[in-house]
């Protein structure tokens, strides 16, 4: 047993206190099974699902498979749907694919493969390989051949990856240091940069004709639609003006383009200050450039740009404009007459709608919300024009990333449910039918899994706050148990397996823990998503007053009252903003928490982004309530509660993380050595904020798992400064 005391006497003091806290800890808390049902391993082992495409002309879809971290592409077609590998690579390397794209005849797929740069321009290696890795343009024929390097890539930032294939399957174009690069799908000749454009220049959108790309030209304060001619080379611009457009979408016979236009950038503004966001539809002349306003928002808080589906929203379908708006609260689809009139509210009710495709007549949407079972996923459908929307599957399964085939019958999805992980399913008269289900590991504990439930419980503020419980098999007397928190905090944790691989992995460790003697509640704290507007947009969330900090007590207090729960062994832990609120946990309230685990959390708001400025109020300098706004970050951070911070902790983050700096955790170690708070650390070099390495995950679970069943559990002390 190590203890964190220097002399002599004090550690005497300190071992036989230790061994009364353990003793008991041996009589309070139910023992770990000695043989557990399962192992971090298996309940990690089924192959991830993301990516699904569909040919527009073939009954072929495509998906991409992360298996324990070897990433392939995988097609299967209908009606039979046997799946088949496209791509066979073979390692755990963190080579990321992404942006997966079929052409029109379901032949060839195009791919990225690998990461984003990091801002000193390096693509991410976990490997820690001697050879600089890129991230770059894939392609291959699904039926033979090996996959052909098309050219470069190498992202700027997290999810640009953005490739658009001609209407013809012929060209493949995409984003690339700024500019425009094209190359044939055959990989004949090399990619060559389309023109050069000033500012930085995304979101390619094809002609219907293929003659013309509209795209996105970021200049800084404001941003133009661009578009490229391909016979002329030459470039134009849709309405230029000083405001920031995006989201260029053509009509389907190749003479419109709808945009979406919202302020120019104003400098000096506020920090503390929410202001709203107000926005417009316009609708251009492709020729010509001419544009005009079909829509404006209000000036209104509500009024302002979604920014949970916006992109994936925003659609030019027939004669219509289908958009998103919370212009009532929640996230709803709506749709305008392209030559302007009274916008149609297509989804009412108190739920969000998250992913959204077109169905191949154009005559309809397929999306997915929480309507009718907020916890939850399922596929909807409605009319462009309007109408009652109609339930494609319901029931205690998930549902998302709905694509319709060329059919315009069958349409595919990805889905889970509480016990069976993530897959791609396709749509029946019945409910759903499994795709690649061969591919599911014979030894995935599914029947191993408990089922959690929902709980609602009030914050002090009277905020209703949902959980997931997870209740060990046969518990009945009081033991130890955990709070977990999402990251985002733009996230809604769910009563299944998580339609994104990083929550889907922590359901996976939230049911290992379950199965080792933890009672596990899941918290979706306010700032996350489908509880409507209200809840998310908090005036004092976050690095404002961190007023969310309120649900993890409230949280703590409902474990309290259970009485499968011993209230003196509550952990907590969780990743991103979720290791911000351990943080939070362990340094403001040690004496509800006894123990947590923070992966790559944040604690100190006050070293990121703006307040990394000049001194405001100062000429030239930043915003003027920029010192106002310095302290009240501070003070919402967990290093303001340093010397507060008692209960043990494990770090683990990767030192490449381009979501939160890796300074937060050095920055804390030293303070948490200050303050002799006992911690222990995991440092993977090389690895990002969303590990790329499986083995990086299992390593982390295991840990997190055996540090709580260390210092919660069996009470072992742990040494500081480590």
């Amino acid at each position: 047993m190590k203890t964190i005391f220097g002399s002599s006497k004090l550690q005497t003091l300190a071992r036989l206190g230790a061994f009364l806290i353990c003793t008991a800890c041996a009589f309070s808390a139910p023992p770990i099974a000695e043989s557990q049902g399962f192992t971090v391993e298996q309940v990690m082992s089924s192959p991830f699902p993301e990516s699904l495409t569909a040919a527009a002309r073939a009954p072929r879809v495509a998906w991409a498979f992360d298996a324990k971290g070897v990433r392939n592409v995988w097609i299967a077609e209908a009606p039979g749907f046997s799946a088949r590998q496209a791509t066979h690579y073979s390692a755990d390397d963190g080579m990321a694919l992404a942006s997966l794209r079929l052409t029109p005849n379901g032949r060839t797929v195009v791919y990225a493969r690998g990461s984003e740069l990091n801002s000193a321009g390096e693509v991410a290696d976990p490997t820690s390989n001697v050879t600089r890795p890129n991230q770059q343009v894939w392609a291959v024929d699904v039926d033979k051949g090996e996959p052909r390097l098309l050219g470069e890539l190498n992202c700027t930032r997290e999810g640009c990856e953005d490739i658009e294939i001609s209407p013809d399957g012929a060209t493949a174009v995409w984003a690339a240091r700024g500019q425009l690069w094209a190359s044939p799908v055959s990989g004949a000749v090399p990619a060559h940069q389309l023109a050069f454009v000033r500012g930085e220049n995304d979101s390619p959108q094809w002609s219907p004709d293929g003659t013309e790309i509209a795209f996105v030209s970021h200049r800084g304060d404001h941003s133009f639609i661009g578009v490229y001619n391909f016979g002329r080379e030459s470039v134009r611009y849709l309405a230029p003006s000083v405001d920031r457009d995006s989201m260029p979408r053509w009509s389907a016979d190749g003479k419109q383009i709808a945009f979406v236009r919202i302020h120019g950038l104003e400098e000096r503004l506020p920090l503390l200050q929410t202001r709203p966001n107000p926005w417009a539809i316009y609708v251009a002349d492709a020729a010509t450039g001419e544009a005009r306003a079909i829509w404006h928002s209000t000036e209104e808080l509500v009024g302002s740009l979604p920014n949970l589906t916006e992109n994936k929203s925003f659609h030019f379908v027939g004669s219509r404009i289908v958009f998103a708006s919370e212009q009532d609260g929640w996230n709803h689809l709506y749709s305008i007459p392209a030559a302007g009139g009274a916008a149609t509210l297509l989804t009412p009710g108190e739920f969000e709608v998250e992913d959204v495709a077109v169905s191949r007549d154009g005559r309809s949407i397929i999306y997915s919300s929480n309507q009718d079972d907020i916890d939850r996923r399922h596929l909807w459908r409605v009319r462009v024009d309007g109408g009652k929307p109609e339930a494609l599957s319901k029931g205690e399964t998930m549902e998302w990333s709905p694509a319709e085939l060329a059919d315009g019958r069958t349409v595919v999805c990805l889905g889970s449910t509480a016990t069976s992980p993530a897959m791609p399913y396709r749509l029946t008269l019945s409910g759903r039918e499994m795709i690649a289900s061969s591919q599911l590991p014979a030894d995935f504990p599914s029947a191993q899994l408990v089922v959690p439930k929902q709980v609602i419980f009030p914050a002090e503020d009277g905020l209703k706050i949902h959980g997931q419980l997870f209740v060990p098999r046969g518990r009945n007397s009081a033991g130890p148990a955990l709070l977990f928190m999402h990251g985002g905090s733009r996230r809604q944790m769910m009563l299944g397996f998580h339609y994104m691989q990083y929550y889907h992995n922590a359901y996976a460790e939230n049911q290992y823990l379950a199965s080792r003697g933890y009672v596990v509640l899941s918290v979706n704290y306010r700032t996350g998503i489908m509880y409507g507007r209200a809840f998310r947009e908090r005036e004092k969330g976050g690095p404002r007053g961190a007023e969310e900090y309120l649900d993890i007590v409230a949280a703590a207090k409902y474990l309290q009252t259970l009485g499968i729960v011993d209230p003196k062994k509550i952990g907590l832990w969780g990743g991103s903003y979720g290791g911000f609120l351990t943080a939070m946990g362990l340094a403001r309230n040690s004496d509800i928490f006894a123990a947590g685990v923070d992966f790559h959390g944040v604690h100190d708001w006050s070293a990121r982004g703006i307040f990394r400025g000049g001194p405001g109020g100062q000429e030239g300098g930043g915003p003027p309530d920029r010192a106002e706004a310095l302290r009240i970050a501070f003070e919402s951070s967990p290093n303001a509660s340093i010397k507060s911070w008692k209960s043990p902790v494990l770090l683990i983050q990767g030192d490449d993380d381009r979501n939160v700096d890796f300074s937060q955790m050095v920055d804390l170690v030293q303070r948490l050595r200050e303050q002799k708070v006992p911690f222990e650390q995991i440092v993977f070099p090389d690895e990002i904020h969303d590990f790329l390495l499986w083995r990086s995950w299992v390593r982390g679970y295991k840990a997190t798992a055996d540090f709580f069943d260390r210092v919660l559990v069996k009470c072992e002390s742990i040494t500081s400064g480590n």
